[in-house]
């Protein structure tokens, strides 16, 4: 699975970043980056969670 942040999207809750700490963190714009892009294993069960709790749907996921 391939995960992407829409900056434009994203107001910064830092939802995802609470959820999936090894995948999402919050730069200094307070705005979610991903930082394992292609997460695997255990991992995407917790990046579907970060994705659905977006508020403003800014989290995209695709085939790797």
């Amino acid at each position: 699975m391939r995960v992407s942040v829409d900056g434009t999207k994203c107001e910064g809750h830092a939802l995802c970043a609470g959820i999936a700490p090894t995948v999402f963190e919050v730069n200094a714009d307070d705005l979610a980056v991903v930082v394992d892009e292609y997460p695997g294993g255990a991992t995407e069960s917790e990046v579907r969670s970060a994705a659905s709790a977006c508020p403003t749907m800014a989290i995209a996921l695709g085939e790797s």
